[in-house]
């Protein structure tokens, strides 16, 4: 299966955390693609703030420890953050809690886990064996029953944890943690509302079912269809990566332009962003024109303003949620154990572009 750009960009942060700095001709041989590649590749993470260049070589940035780094005076707390990715959705979730981190004077320890759930509690060990005196975790799950397969150890921690992003089954052990999680399905409410207020009736769904986001906008569309008194006009299009899939994604895009071109729905949400833009250029090949033919709406937002046509998008507070999760859990750590734990869900909002045109006559 051919690695995404995503999955290269993880393995480049982890060999760079892993040493402190490397020669981009070494990153390039270690990674088996070419130099030109891994230029790129460090010039779009560097430009986040997720890698320091120099000269050829690219460091670890000073102002976020690496793994083993000793602690200077004052430095004061050390937490640890396990997260899935370090790119796409999680970049700006790791930038807000780094910067809530450096405001408290805490010094922040990360691991990636690319979203491999066996994983975790192995890296999280690490965490701790690092000096973390609490825990930021978004565990590596992507289908419903990973939880119950690989989220045990995280209630038996022992010391104060943050859930990132992950809402556990009501009533399990993982429920009683602290957590700081967006609402997603008040973020699909806010795109079908949008779409039937500009004169389309219920909008379509194209939506992946790999990750807990993706899971909670399915979810949340049959919640919002049913708040708005509206039926689901066909199932769910299940959506696929085209780089790794592509007969699969073909034949998604197809089912959409089906439905467009018999009449059966005239608007649709998509999960997620890049996804949506391939869509959207596969659709105009097809002769589907977004947003006279389609109205589009993106979830996620990472890159759903650069699209030909800039898609509508909802955003979820990602940088925000890891800023919240962090503060929350410096808190703890000054509260001790008996304060009442707190569960904080923060709204996504819908940021409106040219993808869903005017409202309908």
């Amino acid at each position: 299966m051919r690695e995404t750009a995503a999955e290269r960009h993880d393995r480049l942060l982890g060999l760079v955390r892993e040493r402190g700095s490397a020669r981009v001709s070494d990153l390039a041989s270690q990674l088996g693609v070419s130099p030109v590649t891994v230029r790129r590749d460090v010039e779009e993470l560097a430009g986040r703030g997720l890698l320091d260049r120099v000269h050829g070589s690219v460091s670890w940035p000073q102002d976020r420890a690496a793994p083993g780094a000793a602690s200077g005076a004052g430095s004061g707390l050390v937490l640890g953050m396990l997260a899935p990715s370090a790119t796409y959705y999680f970049a700006e979730v790791i930038r807000g809690a780094h910067e809530a981190a450096a405001r408290a004077g805490a010094r922040l320890i990360l691991r990636i886990s690319d979203y491999r759930p066996e994983e975790d509690h192995a890296r999280t060990e690490g965490l701790l064996s690092a000096g973390a005196e609490g825990l930021l975790i978004a565990p590596g799950w992507q289908h419903p029953g990973d939880p119950a397969a690989f989220g045990d150890w995280i209630a038996s921690l022992p010391v104060p944890t943050v859930l990132l992003e992950r809402r556990p089954a009501a009533g399990s052990r993982l429920d009683g943690l602290d957590r700081v999680c967006s609402d997603h399905a008040h973020g699909v409410l806010l795109a079908v509302r949008h779409l039937v207020e500009l004169g389309h009736g219920a909008p379509l769904l194209m939506a992946r079912a790999d990750s807990p986001t993706a899971i909670a906008v399915r979810s949340g569309y049959a919640e919002a269809l049913a708040v708005l008194g509206l039926r689901a006009p066909q199932d769910v299009i299940d959506s696929v990566p085209a780089e790794l899939a592509p007969d699969a994604f073909e034949a998604a895009v197809q089912a959409l332009r089906e439905a467009v071109v018999s009449g059966v729905a005239t608007a649709a949400l998509i999960h997620n962003d890049v996804d949506a833009i391939q869509v959207v250029q596969r659709l105009a090949e097809l002769g589907v024109r977004v947003p006279d033919d389609l109205a589009l709406i993106a979830y996620d937002d990472e890159v759903a303003a650069l699209a030909d046509t800039p898609l509508t998008a909802v955003a979820p507070p990602k940088r925000d949620v890891g800023r919240h999760a962090t503060e929350l859990l410096v808190e703890r750590l000054g509260e001790g154990a008996g304060a009442p734990r707190r569960h904080l869900t923060l709204l996504p909002q819908l940021r409106v572009r040219d993808s869903c045109g005017s409202p309908l006559p």
